[in-house]
């Protein structure tokens, strides 16, 4: 990891921190000085940040976690206030909590494909509305998590898909609405990487593995890993990004090409 300080006193809060993306975009931020509170419903995996953090913060960058549902209202609000309440600011909103569900359409339920729609695309909508108002103050930045999945053809995931493409659409809007205010919203799309999120998942698709399509156009293609993501997010976040917005940055090894 290259050593920077684009976060001294910055305060960030990371939705998806526990684990896989999220959890590397935390180490990156606060190995930058961030003062970042990482949010999850998993609470191991934020403890497990914790120890990371202790080895790795510099230049005064700080860890803290909040457990909480991105899709609950009332959790969400909360969060949000009780951070700009203990730092005082709001600099910076990365959401990457999501879940993936993969099943033939015909075999989902409404309620399947709702699960990615409630968390992917609501859970950010919650965050970004109640992180607005502070972020206008500061003259900070969003960056959202799409996925390659809204915008080529991957099978078996049509609410995963759906909410992804409603997360491109809400960014696109939002980085319009804000450019006045000097808010900019980005996105990082993501193409295969290694993380919980993936784990199991040609299981779920009956033996069918989406990474099959990418070695068809590269065959010496692999998953990538969280930290060659979180890199893309901490430029998009940090002042390096900032004559950006509105953009839809994908990471994905070139197969989509």
């Amino acid at each position: 990891m290259t050593v920077l300080s684009r976060f001294e006193k910055k305060v960030i809060i990371v939705t998806g921190g526990g684990s896989g993306i999220g959890q590397a975009v935390v180490r990156r931020l606060v190995a930058e000085g961030g003062i970042v509170t990482a949010v999850d419903v998993n609470e191991d995996g934020l403890k497990a940040g914790a120890k990371q953090a202790e080895n790795i913060a510099v230049a005064g960058g700080r860890y803290s976690f909040m457990v909480g549902s991105v899709s609950s209202e009332e959790s969400v609000k909360k969060i949000v206030q009780d951070v700009v309440d203990q730092e005082g600011r709001l600099d910076a909103l990365i959401n990457v909590a999501g879940i993936l569900r993969s099943k033939k359409t015909t075999e989902t339920s409404l309620e399947e494909f709702m699960e990615p729609i409630n968390v992917n695309l609501i859970g950010t909508f919650l965050f970004c509305r109640e992180a607005l108002p502070h972020l206008t103050k500061t003259k900070g930045n969003i960056v959202n998590t799409a996925s390659t999945s809204a915008q080529y053809g991957h099978p078996y995931m049509a609410g995963y898909a759906a909410s992804k493409g409603g997360v491109e659409a809400m960014t696109k809007a939002l980085a319009r609405e804000y450019m006045k205010e000097g808010v900019r919203v980005n996105a990082v799309a993501p193409g295969g990487i290694n993380t919980p999120l993936k784990e199991g998942q040609n299981d779920r698709m009956g033996g069918l593995d989406v990474s099959l399509f990418s070695h068809l156009v590269r065959p010496d293609y692999v998953c990538g890993e969280p930290d060659d993501v979180a890199s893309v997010f901490a430029m998009l976040a940090s002042a390096d990004g900032s004559f950006m917005t509105g953009e839809i940055v994908k990471v994905d090894g070139g197969v989509h090409n």
